[in-house]
């Protein structure tokens, strides 16, 4: 049925199909490309090099106090707060599946480190919003995940992961917990691992291009169907904009209503997801797990937003 309905919209509606598509398009070309292709190449030649644990020893004792996970666990929680969405997704991906990281790890690390990259938060969305304060935003989008994931640590994930082991009980019960589709790291030269990595990359940037011009192109549906009704200073096409493809959905709104956007953020968007699942398909790692871990999140952000303006109503938004 959404086959027919978009179908029909595309040839009654070209010139608004062509412009939405081709939002879609630079956004994946100017936005996306330079920002995530890089470290997408970088991270896969690091995890097939066997390169994660020494790069994570540099930030351990930092962290390791907090999280008690493996040091390629401190890697993904890295990668995935400094390099951005999807980027989290696809390095907890390849580590379970290169059996660096056994089934409860992964799903574990899925939950918190899938987020907006700090470099597009900070050059894009914040200037969009027209948002001049950095602190309290900084928290709302990333202090919040990471007190989420220690919550979880202590909580549901407690009698999961064992707090301490050697590295052969690590070994162990990586060897036992593995999925039985993950294959063994194939011992490769190093031009060899560079050329899987860059075709992996442009394989995955690919699809995640595909995903941002189709979901763009969904917003032909509340443009046409969904009446502007005035919605918390922006209407609400514009939000279900939002909702479907977060980047094009700040640009639209911009500084007219900052704190539904920052409210989505945290979820990110149906093409959010929708991407996220392109990274974790291969494996057995649980999608409806990590939507509900960021509708948990959504919820924690409203909570702190409320609070924020209820202790400091002059500074809210500004």
């Amino acid at each position: 049925m959404m086959f027919l309905i978009l179908t029909s919209l595309l040839l009654t509606y070209p010139l608004e199909s062509l412009a939405f598509s081709l939002t879609g398009l630079q956004l994946w070309f100017n936005k996306m490309i330079p920002a995530l292709l890089p470290f997408m190449i970088l991270s896969g030649m690091m995890v097939r090099l066997n390169l994660t644990e020494y790069f994570a020893r540099l930030l351990s004792p930092a962290l390791t106090p907090f999280f008690r996970i493996s040091l390629n666990g401190i890697y993904a929680i890295v990668i995935g707060f400094l390099c951005g969405f999807p980027m989290g997704a696809k390095t907890i991906a390849e580590l379970y599946a290169n059996r660096k990281l056994d089934r409860q790890e992964a799903s574990y690390l899925l939950a918190f480190c899938n987020n907006i990259g700090p470099v597009y938060f900070l050059s894009f969305v914040l200037p969009v919003l027209g948002l001049q304060r950095k602190a309290p935003y900084l928290f709302g989008m990333y202090g919040l995940p990471l007190l989420y994931g220690i919550f979880l640590r202590y909580t549901a994930y407690r009698k999961k992961i064992p707090f301490s082991f050697s590295a052969a009980e690590r070994k162990n019960a990586l060897l036992a917990a593995q999925a039985p589709s993950a294959a063994p790291l194939r011992q490769a030269s190093l031009l060899d691992t560079l050329d899987d990595a860059i075709l992996a990359g442009l394989y995955s940037i690919s699809k995640l291009g595909g995903y941002m011009v189709l979901f763009n192109l969904l917003n032909l549906i509340p443009r046409i169907f969904l009446r502007p009704v005035p919605m918390a200073g922006t209407d609400s096409a514009s939000l279900a904009n939002c909702l479907l493809e977060i980047t094009s959905g700040v640009s639209r709104i911009g500084d007219s209503a900052p704190l539904p956007v920052l409210l989505l953020l945290p979820f990110g968007g149906f093409s959010c997801i929708a991407q996220t699942y392109s990274m974790i398909k291969e494996t057995d790692l649980s999608l409806r797990s990590y939507i509900l871990h960021k509708l948990a999140l959504s919820m924690l952000t409203v909570a702190y937003y409320a609070l924020y303006g209820l202790f400091f109503p002059s500074a809210f938004l500004l």
